[in-house]
């Protein structure tokens, strides 16, 4: 017999608050055909996008997400010293160790929090939220803060025809407390790595200290490229609008919830047409609320899912207490969908 005494957390879990923070400077396609031979017409027909926001200096991945923070958490209505541990979804933290998510839960003012970051690219909100949710059901945290954040402008090829135009800036958090009934469905989740190098970095870190130039990417004049995101368009367009309306669908089924019953739809921000495409497979009804804040905002990652869920709540598309299916999926390739009760 086990001498262990089991732990002991709430019944269920819930997000309680979400807050957003996008950079000041919006960026409209004009600026992105300064480099590439396109059009916006083209740029807005393939994916939706008609501007995006990009950091300046002292917008940083840890500053975003503090201001992001800070609303998700006054909006649950509990302060900093609560937040028993802080999850950071990025992969635009340049600093290998320690964990921005440490500066965050410091720069806040939680009593110490456990603080550590995942990677799991675009569906790296989703994956943050159900280790949220494991903890607080699991009692190690009574309040989890879980935040998506990317300085993608960082990671972006402007000479690329293919993924110039995609990526912006930002960051969202949630706080995901204790909850009497389930307001956080399962995660159906998994990855396909067989498929990773659909999205990849142009070139990893190590190449650069060996600074062998003939191996690594160079611009027009010349000069050596910072490492950027690329992927197989084709390839992740069909992945994702056949195999992820699979996963949504797999969601709403372990949630125990019909399309009919759903409020709002809140996928990756990746490409409206992807939008589109898994709307139109997952048959719903046009009821529900599509965020396409893809429009505004770009394509920012972890940090898409929780930016377009603020912005439904805050124009009012979307009320507390809807019902939502979330689902992320990107680098690796990795996704997880859940369907969630909004704050």
């Amino acid at each position: 017999m086990s001498k262990i005494r089991p732990s002991k957390g709430a019944p269920y879990a819930r997000i309680l608050g979400v807050g957003g923070y996008r950079p000041v400077r919006v960026v409209p396609n004009d600026v992105i055909l300064e480099k590439i031979d396109s059009s916006d017409e083209w740029i807005r027909s393939r994916s939706g996008i008609e501007t995006r926001h990009w950091a300046n200096d002292e917008e940083t991945v840890a500053a975003m997400s503090v201001e992001a923070s800070g609303k998700a958490i006054a909006d649950a209505g509990i302060t900093a010293e609560q937040i028993g541990a802080v999850v950071v979804s990025t992969v635009s933290h340049f600093s290998q160790t320690p964990a921005v998510a440490t500066e965050i839960a410091d720069k806040l003012g939680t009593a110490r929090a456990a603080a550590f970051d995942i990677s799991a690219g675009c569906a790296g909100f989703g994956y943050g939220l159900t280790l949220a949710k494991g903890m607080v059901v699991e009692g190690s945290a009574e309040y989890v803060l879980v935040i998506g954040v990317e300085r993608l402008s960082d990671l972006t090829d402007l000479e690329d025809r293919a993924t110039a135009f995609l990526f912006g800036d930002g960051a969202g958090a949630v706080v995901v407390g204790p909850s009497e009934e389930p307001h956080i469905g399962p995660t159906v989740w998994g990855s396909e790595g067989d498929k990773s190098g659909a999205i990849k970095q142009t070139v990893p870190w190590n190449e650069y200290r060996i600074g062998d130039l003939a191996r690594l990417p160079l611009d027009s004049e010349g000069n050596v490229k910072f490492p950027a995101i690329t992927q197989e368009g084709q390839a992740v367009f069909r992945w994702a609008v056949f195999e992820m309306a699979k996963v949504a669908q797999q969601a709403l089924d372990a949630a125990g919830i019909t399309s009919d019953e759903l409020d709002v739809f809140i996928p990756h921000q990746a490409n409206e047409r992807i939008i589109d495409s898994m709307v139109k497979t997952l048959k719903l009804p046009e009821h529900v609320t599509v965020a396409r804040d893809v429009r505004t905002t770009g394509n920012t990652s972890a940090a898409s899912i929780p930016l377009a869920m603020e912005r439904l709540l805050a124009t009012g598309e979307a009320k507390s207490g809807d019902t939502a299916l979330v689902i992320g999926f990107g680098a690796g390739l990795v996704y997880a969908a859940t369907v969630v009760t909004l704050p």
